[in-house]
């Protein structure tokens, strides 16, 4: 639900008086980030807390649990000795703030852009892996009701449904989808996954980690996933030269890790979940662009996002090539870009024009307004860039069925070397930026 300061305010005086936090003394602020939950800081009573709430009821319709067992959830899991927050009050009815939880504020920041320039990212890492470690400790008897149990078929299969539900068309993700049917592991015994545990939901003050953020997806599975998902080659941001959460080698995190949780670490299923967290975040931010359309969420995140969903199918080629023969990766991709336009300004120009401009009154915006200036930017630039139509595209219905199905994989002449064109010029449009855009030219193009 939409909702005013006035009304946001009253109600979180509600909630102080419920639970005995004092009278307000810090008017709710918006932080920045958030494409999922809101989060909003406010004082009482001499203290910081921080309030976390979904957009409206309906967004939380369909979730495996609701804020109740997220919030007991985070606080079996402080009782274990994991750095999370402190929970204070959970929201009621009569509250009038919808679906949330108040959590008192922690120190540090969650920017990775800060984080990623500590002194001693080592020692960070260490700690990273140790909370990890005692999250995995928790087993279904710690926690509340209500944490679901990960069926590993069952996920690939839904991760299949929604990739139809998507239109189906995409054959990198195609070929992962195939890949995870055909590789998927037998189930271990259960641990508690933070589902969510990588740089970006991560507190941290200096070189130390002062809270574990955002529990929305925890659920009991493999251990591997948790430790995979911080691995991905998004999560690193702009030190993809440190696959661990932007901080260090995937060597020693795992090191760190087996040290504090006494287990030894599987590569094989470490590889098939970097592979599995790689397809459901492609998934994840393709149908965005669906939750838009639909009314439910129109934050402007939810459609910028979804044209990240290139990003993803990158880091997924590069992932799964590892299995193609030696001529095909050695066989010559075409990747240029067309000229500039001629005669009067296009579409893409326009943008462009309307993205400088912006840049020109960056500091009239604060707070989480600056955040969605910055969002508002970069949907012009993807604009901007789409500009030529000669461009490939990255939609193929004919060779993603044929993918799925298994009637076509990267050992046919020529496949690898047309998914990596085409992924290579959608990035270019999409995030020009991102990291593993230029690793993958200087692989597989030299430049």
């Amino acid at each position: 639900m939409g909702i005013s300061a006035d009304e946001l305010s009253a109600g979180l005086a509600r909630v102080c008086a419920r639970v005995g936090l004092g009278a307000l003394s810090l008017e709710p602020q918006r932080l920045t980030g958030g494409a999922v939950m809101e989060s909003w800081r406010f004082g009482a009573g001499g203290s910081n807390y921080v309030l976390r709430r979904a957009p409206s009821l309906a967004f939380m319709e369909g979730r495996p649990y609701g804020h109740s067992t997220e919030a007991a959830l985070i606080e079996a899991a402080r009782a274990k000795g994991v750095t999370a927050p402190h929970v204070v009050a959970v929201l009621e009815a009569a509250d009038a703030l919808g679906s949330g939880f108040v959590m008192r504020a922690l120190p540090g920041t969650a920017d990775p852009k800060v984080i990623l320039a500590c002194d001693d990212p080592d020692g960070l890492l260490r700690e990273a892996a140790r909370d990890l470690a005692r999250i995995h400790r928790l087993r279904p008897g710690d926690v509340p009701e209500g944490v679901p149990v990960m069926d590993y078929r069952a996920a690939i299969a839904d991760l299949k449904q929604q990739f139809m539900d998507a239109g189906g068309d995409r054959p990198i993700i195609a070929l992962g989808l195939r890949w995870l049917e055909d590789n998927c592991p037998p189930e271990v015994e259960p641990v508690l996954n933070h589902g969510d545990y990588r740089m970006g939901n991560l507190l941290v003050e200096g070189s130390h980690l002062t809270g574990v953020l955002d529990w929305e997806i925890a659920h009991f599975g493999d251990r591997h996933e948790d430790l995979a998902f911080g691995c991905m080659a998004v999560w690193r941001f702009a030190r993809y030269d440190r696959p661990a959460l932007g901080l260090g080698s995937i060597a020693d995190y795992i090191a760190a890790y087996e040290t504090e949780a006494g287990v030894t670490v599987d590569p094989a299923r470490f590889r098939f979940w970097t592979i599995y967290r790689t397809v459901w975040w492609a998934l994840g931010c393709l149908k965005m662009a669906a939750q838009w359309r639909s009314g439910a969420d129109r934050m402007l995140e939810r459609v910028v996002i979804s044209r990240r969903t290139s990003e993803q199918e990158l880091d997924l080629l590069l992932l799964l090539e590892e299995d193609a023969p030696e001529d095909e990766l050695a066989r010559p991709i075409a990747f240029e870009i067309p000229p500039a336009p001629q005669g009067e300004a296009t579409d893409g120009e326009l943008a462009q024009a309307i993205f400088e401009w912006l840049g020109t009154v960056k500091d009239r915006f604060e707070g989480h307004d600056r955040f969605q200036y910055a969002v508002a930017r970069n949907a012009l630039g993807m604009i901007s860039r789409y500009t030529h139509a000669s461009i490939p595209a990255v939609e193929n219905p004919d060779l993603a069925a044929k993918m799925l199905a298994g009637d076509a994989n990267l050992s046919a002449p020529g496949t690898l070397a047309e998914l990596r064109g085409g992924i290579l010029a959608a990035v270019a449009q999409d995030v020009p930026k991102y990291p593993a855009l230029a690793h993958a030219r200087k692989k597989w193009t030299g430049e």
